[in-house]
Formats: structure tokens, sequence, C-alpha cells
């Protein structure tokens, strides 16, 4: 095997991947704010870095995944407050509202899903390392990391410090010392959730939370940090700040990974814009396996953009590779396979290595079509068997061709006019039209089917259908 190589954003190159600890990898990737439903964008790293974990559980005999869970923000005050509910409520509802959605992506959950109010004594702890290293401050309340007291501050992002504009979620206030200084705790009013605290009533800043998260689940270091490219600065840059000078070390995270974010046209997919696309809306057109295959066509590191002839084409594709698995001539002979007990030799080569090449998914769809083009045109058991064995142990690896191919396609005709039932009972009428040479009624019903959205396909004597 290949050695696995990612893109690291700290290097700004293609490195190789050298584990901290061979026997243990650890990942964290930034998780939702808990405000509302998650959009399409927001599936993006959660499906690239599924992969990911996948293909690591893979290699290595142990990985640790968090993905973590803010369910302490502005943002979400402000929408319990518009929702005149509980903060708690609000957040629990959407928290459980993504998980479900990341269900309909496929998405195997986190080993460690931690929740940033579950870590309030974590994080007022490493505030408090912070001001008595005197790389922070206190000052009317709030206590905020001191930039200039760190001198490795925009190595990440590969920003000097007069050429930095303060983040989205950065006040420029009084109270700072400098103005790129970032808040770590910041004081709460009647209407605001608050912690006692060395500081007063208050809550943490959103940057000091994946830091203290990390540092509970996973340590001083770890392996890998991934997250969307908009979070590169200020979040991960502020991040990185805190955790280092709070543990004096400069090594926090071997490699940064991460995904380029999801266009509609020439904008960014945002609720600030209003062009937001959620995962839950367009699971009601769409499967969310065929959304998934949408998000992986692209080179993870690359801007997507999204369209609906975007997931029109991932449809199409993926409707082929269930189509091989269901129409190969000697099926029956191949049923019996299971990926219960795959063994690293298993999985395809074609597949497996482009992944191994800084997750190229695309690479890696376009060698599962190669391997559903030979499982479709073999007569051999022999090839059958290892092409299907091939083919659904690649799909095991990106998070596809979990479904029965009879229920996929059915599936994909759950809403229409029709029911399956209802589909079915026209095609034994069609059959029996075609029995006693009633050619024009058989034809009727097929182009009734047709304007319906199903296609025929007349194979080795049974007729099978699916949604165009």
């Amino acid at each position: 095997m290949t050695d696995l190589h990612f893109h690291n954003t700290a290097s700004g190159k293609k490195e190789k991947f050298t584990p901290i600890d061979p026997k243990h990898i650890k990942v964290y990737v930034c998780g939702p704010t808990v405000y509302s439903y998650v959009h399409i964008g927001n599936g993006r790293p959660a499906v690239v870095f599924d992969v990911l974990v996948r293909l690591l559980k893979l290699i290595y005999p142990k990985v640790t995944y968090v993905r973590n869970v803010t369910d302490i923000d502005d943002k979400i005050n402000n929408a319990a407050l518009e929702n005149n509910e509980s903060i708690q409520v609000l957040a629990d509802r959407y928290t459980q509202a993504y998980e479900e959605d990341m269900v309909s992506l496929e998405v195997i959950p986190p080993d460690i899903a931690p929740r940033a109010t579950h870590h309030i004594k974590e994080i007022i702890s490493m505030i408090s390392i912070l001001v008595e290293k005197d790389f922070a401050y206190e000052n009317e309340g709030h206590v905020l990391f001191h930039v200039p007291a760190d001198p490795h501050y925009g190595e990440l992002s590969r920003r000097s410090l007069d050429e930095m504009v303060d983040g989205a979620r950065v006040d420029i206030a009084p109270y700072k010392k400098d103005a790129k200084d970032f808040v770590l705790w910041k004081p709460s009013n009647k209407e605001q959730p608050g912690w006692d605290s060395p500081w007063g009533n208050g809550r943490p800043g959103w940057h000091i939370e994946c830091s203290a998260m990390i540092h509970k689940h996973l340590g001083m270091t770890i392996d890998i940090h991934g997250g969307g490219s908009d979070l590169t600065f200020p979040h991960h840059e502020n991040e990185a700040a805190q955790s280092r000078c709070a543990n004096e070390s400069n090594d926090y995270v071997r490699y940064w990974l991460h995904n380029g974010m999801l266009n509609l046209g020439a904008e960014k997919m945002s609720k600030s814009l209003g062009n937001v696309k959620t995962v839950r809306d367009l699971c009601e057109k769409h499967s969310g396996e065929i959304l998934r295959y949408a998000l992986l066509s692209g080179q993870y590191r690359s801007q997507l953009a999204w369209s609906d002839d975007l997931v029109t084409q991932a449809k199409s594709s993926l409707d082929s590779l269930y189509q091989a698995l269901r129409d190969n001539p000697v099926k029956e002979k191949i049923n019996s396979i299971t990926l219960e007990d795959l063994t690293i030799s298993d999985y395809p080569e074609s597949v497996v290595h482009p992944l191994m090449d800084d997750l190229n998914s695309p690479m890696a769809l376009a060698a599962m079509h190669d391997l559903a083009a030979t499982l479709q045109k073999t007569t051999s058991p022999e090839e059958a068997y290892a092409a299907k064995l091939s083919l659904l142990a690649g799909g095991k690896l990106l998070g596809l061709l979990k479904k029965d191919p009879e229920e996929y396609f059915k599936a994909e005709s759950a809403g229409d006019s029709l029911s399956p039932d209802e589909i079915e009972l026209l095609i034994a009428e069609r059959n029996t039209a075609r029995t006693e040479k009633n050619f024009g009624r058989a034809d009727e019903i097929r182009q009734e089917l047709s304007d319906l959205g199903i296609e025929l396909e007349d194979l080795r004597g049974e007729t099978r259908w699916r949604k165009t």
C-alpha cells in the first residue's frame, strides 16, 4: 500500500502522513453551531471527514474521532429569544436534527461528540492558565487573549499582524489592549446563559471551547484537525494560539485539513446571505446517498458549485452503480457476499489509492464506475464475485451502496403519484398485455409510466423499473 498524504494547511503543501502514535490516531473536526437546521454546505465537512475517518480506521488499529457541538453562542441566544424558548431546549432540538441529517447523509457518528456547555470547568481552567502566563488579561468582566504576546500568531493562516482583519465574531471594543485581541470569556446579563467564574458570571468565547474539548478528550497534541476553509481564520488561528500558549508547546496539531466552500453560483452558501439549502429540505426531494455522492464528486479542498444539475448527475451516476449490482448476469451466484469480515486486502486498490492521495474522491468514484462496468459485462462467476466484492468494499469506504438495489430504485420513486405497489400492478398488466399480444395496451402503459418519470427495462425475461 502506498503512503498516506494530506495537504497540510499549516505548511501549504502536501505531506506524507506520519502519525504521532501509529497505534492510536487522534482526529478532531469542528461540528455544528446548533441554532437552526444545517445547510448542505455544513454537510460537506461532515461527509469529507467521514471518508477520512473510514480510511484511517481501515489502516490503523485505533482511531478516536471527536466532532464537537457548539451549544453556547450568541446566535443560539438570539434564536431562543426569538422563539420564546430556553436555550437548552433549542440547542437540544437542533442537535438532534443535526444527528438525524447526518444519518441521512450516511455519516458514521463520531466516537465522541462533546458539547461546549458540558465543558465549562475545562474552559475556565484553560483560561486561568492563559491569564497566569500573561497571554490573557481581564478587563470589564471580559477575558481576552493578547495576540501580540504570541510570536507564532498568524502562522497557520500565513497572515502578518499588520494585514489581519478581525473575524466576524470578534468585536473591537475599548476593553481590548489591541484590536486583534479576542474574547475568551465574556459577561452575561439576565437574558443570557452564564456560569460563575473568577471573572464573574459569564460564558465562554467561541474559540476557547474547541481547545478545551480537544485537551480533555484527545490530549495536548493531535494528529489531524479538520474543518471548513472559512474557519482557518480567525477560528483555527485563535484556537492554535491559545492551545500552544496554554501548553507551552507549538506541537498542537500535526496536520490541519480544510475543505473548500460550497457555492451557489458566485456566492458562498450561508444563512446570512439567505441562500441556504438545508440538508433536511434537500432530503425531501433526494436520498441522502445521492447528496453524499454529489458532495464527494469534487476534490474536497476545491470549491464546489451546488446546483440542480450537480444533484441530477449524482443521481444518474449512483443509479448506474446500483444498476450494475442489480443486473449482473450471474448475480444469483454472488449474492452471498457479506462485508462483515473484510480485510484491507479486500478493498480495491483502484479506490483506496486515490483516497490515500489527499482524499481524491473524484478519482475513487471513477474507479467505482470501472468496477461496475466490469461487473456488468463479465459472464464469469469468479470475475463477477471479485468485481462485486470490490464494488461493495469501495462503497463501504466511501459511504455508498449500503442499500439493496431493488429497494434503492423503489425508494427513489417514493413521493411520486404512483406507489411502488401501483407501479408493479401496471407492469404486471403490461406483461399480461404483451403475452396476449395486445401491444397497443402494453405501449400505453410504458408511456404512462414514462410520463411519470419511470423507466422500464426488459431484461432476461423480467421487467425492472427505476425513477429517471
